[in-house]
């Protein structure tokens, strides 16, 4: 899956960049010269962990004037965890000038739990004595069957005195009955081990009761079934001519009008950026930057085992890190054009997921279409869609992160959500209120998953308003006299706490940016609309730890004003923090964000009631949002694509 570098030696000899332009990832020799420059000048011992290394981005000022051939400034953003002192540190390393141009502790904080602390504390786990008598009272004596998750701890008020400072995991466990077998149909439940991932030592084994491990196989791979289903003749994709995107200089994009630039860091995975269609020969601009900012899953079971089950997946591990290699499978189809993603492990080593970034392009039905019946003349275009995809496994699930343009302007984003449920085990003859029993004594707990987006628009330009739409029926009366009349009714969302907003099916609600200074020829302030797709509510109380630390779940819909240092929806380090940081503290300030430099974060929830079909690997589920142009064309964009051949007979 990753193809791993060793890192050389401290050196204080920086690598000369050959990056063309000043958004591009950083590449492994900058990466590694990063790394260098600053063990060599802040005398980083060996128990110093890199949880996190990306570019450092340069200004919007700096980039929106960049032209090819100008010289590029590059420098990395570093976040260290010492594990000796438990201190995490945040650095800024010019590439350019060879040197360390920031050097910041953070106190009272922990960085995202890294992949490699994962593999260390199952070993720790596994390897500690009261644990092992824990799961042999269980009747398990072959520890290689133990697999051990590691969860973030989480903050709760009633937590056992000592463990406030200390860098842990609540450590849950499955056993498989054999090798390749699925562990998660067999929960070792009622035992949590609370590791200390700074020392890597098992602060305590909490035993509350043997529940019986549940024994029925539950198996989904090739070999696992029976009587595989026939009947299905091949469908081909093909694309005789090769595909009709162009990628240019390594990360930019171009199709169909569509132009942008693509990243991809440890904590969000892909990241889009100057994204813009051409309209009258010339680009104009619509996004920014956009990316997935975080996402949360609560649990809604009080079982001692599940009932602080809530991870932060974006703050506590980091998706980018967690990204699938699509060299295998047939994760996507076509004419594939791949990027790698190159990162570093915590020990400084070059990391490659090969593959992690799939683009292609998709067949998408009808894109307009019109019969005149009185001359019989048809004319219909097909659609097509650029997509560009990511896939992380978080454990137990596999996400996928899509992105699609059309060729009308639209763009959309949708995740799909597949893999495996994290399990729980019932004691015989009892059931709960809080899951569905999915096999014998085992079940899946209720759960939620939420997702953040942030999205750095600039329609037309940085300068933009937000205004909330709802369609309002006119009452019948002197201006409504047959009681058919209805509006379309738009109010400016002027403050942070003015746009802190819910969704209304009811009213058909959604939420458009505009441009206040650039209008298209009938008038009309150009824009784009936000229409929402599937979403809900937390169900957890506004007092319970999880809403506290992600208090962003509480609204759909936030909007700032643009803040270089504020990226992530729950906070730089949501990590077993107690929470208030993040949106709801941005906002307390309730500045303006009219025709202004402006962040649309929208949030959107999963509501997950399992189901025996959802057993023993899901079905994918699908939710996202649409962002389709309002008045931001004078026509349809897409009146100019050609027809498509007729290349297939029905029969």
């Amino acid at each position: 899956m990753t193809a791993i570098y060793n890192s050389p030696a401290a050196s204080s000899n920086a690598i000369a960049s050959s990056a063309l332009h000043p958004l591009e990832p950083l590449s492994a020799s900058e990466i590694l010269a990063a790394i260098a420059l600053l063990k060599a000048e802040k005398e980083l011992g060996e128990r110093v962990r890199f949880i996190s290394i990306t570019l450092h981005e340069p200004l919007k000022s700096v980039v929106l004037s960049f032209e090819p051939g100008m010289p590029i400034e590059r420098a990395a953003f570093i976040i260290v965890l010492d594990n000796t002192t438990g201190y995490t540190y945040e650095a800024v390393v010019s590439l350019t000038a060879s040197s360390v141009v920031s050097w910041t502790h953070i106190p009272n904080v922990q960085p995202p739990i890294a992949l490699d602390e994962f593999f260390d504390c199952e070993t720790a786990v596994k390897s500690n004595p009261d644990f092992q008598a824990a799961v042999a009272k269980r009747g398990i004596t072959d520890m290689s069957l133990v697999c051990v998750d590691s969860w973030s701890a989480g903050w709760y008020d009633d937590d056992v005195e000592g463990d406030s400072g200390r860098r842990l995991s609540r450590a849950l466990c499955w056993v498989r009955n054999n090798p390749t077998d699925n562990l998660y149909a067999h929960p070792i439940d009622g035992l949590i081990v609370v590791v200390d991932l700074n020392t890597m030592e098992v602060v305590r084994v909490e035993d509350h009761g043997v529940v019986p491990v549940p024994t029925e196989p539950s198996n989904y791979s090739t070999e696992s079934v029976t009587d595989l289903r026939t009947g299905l003749k091949p469908l081909e994709i093909i694309q005789p001519e090769g595909a009709s995107f162009e990628v240019r200089d390594g990360y930019e994009i171009r199709w169909q009008k569509w132009q942008m630039r693509i990243g991809f860091t440890p904590r969000e995975g892909l990241v889009l950026y100057t994204v813009g269609y051409e309209d009258q020969g010339r680009v104009r601009p619509i996004l920014y930057r956009a990316s997935l900012a975080e996402m949360t899953v609560p649990y809604g079971d009080t079982s001692i085992t599940q009932a602080r089950k809530n991870a932060f997946d974006l703050g506590e591990y980091g998706v980018g890190t967690l990204a699938n290699s699509l060299k295998l499978g047939c994760d996507c189809l076509g004419e594939i054009r791949y990027f790698d993603a190159v990162m570093a492990n915590t020990r400084g080593d070059i990391f490659e997921i090969k593959n992690a970034i799939c683009m292609h392009e998709e067949d998408y039905g009808i894109l307009w279409k019109h019969t005149d019946w009185r001359t019989d003349q048809v004319e219909v275009r097909r659609s097509r869609r650029l997509v560009l995809s990511f896939i992380a496994t978080v454990g137990n699930y596999e996400y996928g992160f899509f992105w699609y343009f059309y060729q009308d302007g639209t763009i959309q984003y949708e995740v799909k959500l597949t893999g495996m449920m994290t399990t729980g085990a019932l004691m015989p003859d009892t059931t709960t209120p809080y899951g569905i029993e999915l096999s014998p004594q085992l079940y899946a707990p209720n759960h939620q998953h939420v997702f953040c987006m942030r999205m750095d628009m600039s329609i037309d330009g940085n300068n933009n308003s937000v205004y909330e739409v709802d369609t309002e029926a006119v009452p019948l009366g002197e201006h409504n006299p047959y009681g058919n009349a209805f509006y379309a009714k738009s109010t400016l969302l002027g403050t942070e706490q003015d746009a802190q907003r819910l969704i209304d099916p009811f009213k058909a609600r959604y939420w458009k940016i505009v441009n206040p200074s650039s209008h298209n020829r009938m008038g009309y302030p150009v824009g784009y609309k936000l229409v929402h797709g599937e979403n809900g509510l937390p169900f957890a109380h506004p007092e319970s730890s999880v809403m506290k630390r992600g208090g962003y779940m509480s609204k759909h819909l936030w909007v700032t004003p643009f803040d270089p240092d504020e990226y992530f929806p729950a906070g730089n380090y949501p990590n077993q923090h107690a929470g208030g940081e993040g949106l709801p503290q941005w906002t307390e300030a309730n500045e303006s964000v009219e025709n202004t430099d402006l962040v649309v974060w929208y949030t959107f929830n999963h509501n997950h009631i399992p189901r025996c079909e959802d057993w023993p690997v899901m079905p994918v589920s699908y939710i996202g949002f649409m962002l389709k142009p309002v008045n931001f064309f004078d026509l349809n964009p897409a009146n100019d694509v050609a027809p498509s051949p007729a290349k297939h007979t029905c029969h």
